[in-house]
């Protein structure tokens, strides 16, 4: 069925359940805010062999050269927008940067990055990105000015190649603001065709605080990038963004390096927090590709109805309905 037959018969059921008129029971499944309506948009959420050796130059064209094949499968396959992992450039390792050696943790030295050689392959991701006409987001590390450590990043390259926006990691592990990296200051939304994305890194899916507010910026799918921790971690990971997606009613992008996938591949999550898509179990770069389509019924429900009334009872709708009485009081007797 397709999404206009399929948007039709919802707006039919509608008007016969309410006694509207077809247009006015329309009206119900059109954006509140003012954005266009959301078509039926094709993402692909991606797992690659995340490298840890950022001072060597191999390590990081072997990255970009896995990106840009996923990136072309991507375009093939009709995605609009393709999601990597947190570090699909490099994602250095603690151990590797640490200035007092690699037998103990400490502050990292960030002259040891092949700085060139990422520049030189994020700008060839982004050309392509421009040619195939494919948004793409990107985990990267994000240089800022010496002394001040850089940012773990997702860069958000838009289809003309140009950086639209970045998100930097905001809640970190104990190593990472220890040694590592600056947090970042905030969210960041975008919007592709209509859809508002999200954006979160690493660790954060561990923090509620994090999606619940992206639901209160009206997005539609956070895309989530992680290396995963441990190799037990993945699946704590995967379990907590299928909560996140089914009680903020959106879509989650779940993209991990393929050194997780025999626990937890990359895929997509539905507003109703079931997989839609998910990668191969076997190690390999591959894509998970969904649709993220508002007009199929679990959405519409989760879009009009849940999501709404979720807001609502937040916003203080049971208060007049408390009540003052001894029996509601006493918590010690039945």
């Amino acid at each position: 069925m397709t999404a206009n037959t399929n948007l039709k018969r919802l707006v039919r059921a509608r008007a016969a359940k309410t006694g509207q008129s077809y247009t006015a029971a329309l009206q119900h499944f059109r954006p509140a805010d003012g954005r266009p309506e959301a078509k039926p948009l094709r993402l692909a959420v991606a797992q690659t062999n995340v490298q840890h050796d950022p001072r060597s130059g191999d390590e990081l064209r072997e990255s970009g050269r896995e990106v840009r094949r996923l990136m072309r499968d991507a375009h093939k396959a009709g995605a609009r927008v393709v999601h990597f992992p947190e570090g699909a450039t490099c994602s250095p390792h603690k151990r590797i940067m640490s200035a007092t050696g690699p037998d103990t943790v400490g502050p990292a030295d960030w002259d040891r990055f092949a700085w060139d050689a990422l520049r030189q392959e994020l700008n060839a991701t982004a050309e392509l990105a421009r040619e195939l006409r494919l948004w793409t987001a990107l985990g990267s590390v994000h240089r800022l000015t010496p002394p001040h450590r850089p940012h773990n990043s997702l860069y958000v390259i838009s289809d003309e190649g140009t950086v639209a926006t970045r998100y930097d990691e905001r809640l970190l592990s104990k190593t990472k603001i220890s040694y590592m990296y600056a947090p970042g200051s905030g969210p960041v939304t975008f919007e592709v065709d209509g859809v508002r994305f999200g954006c979160s890194l690493g660790m954060e899916v561990h923090f509620p605080e994090l999606f619940g507010a992206y639901e209160r910026l009206d997005v539609d799918c956070v895309l989530f990038s992680s290396t995963g921790g441990a190799p037990d971690d993945g699946a704590i990971f995967a379990t907590e963004a299928q909560g996140h997606a089914a009680a903020n009613g959106y879509w989650i992008g779940f993209s991990v390096p393929t050194q997780h996938s025999t626990i937890t591949p990359s895929g997509v999550i539905g507003p109703g927090g079931e997989w839609l898509a998910r990668c191969p179990r076997d190690g390999t770069p591959s894509l998970a590709v969904a649709d993220l389509d508002h007009s199929t019924e679990s959405v519409e429900v989760a879009l009009t109805k849940a999501r709404p009334w979720r807001r609502t009872a937040r916003a203080g709708v049971y208060d007049p309905h408390f009540v003052r009485d001894p029996r509601s009081d006493d918590r010690s007797t039945f």
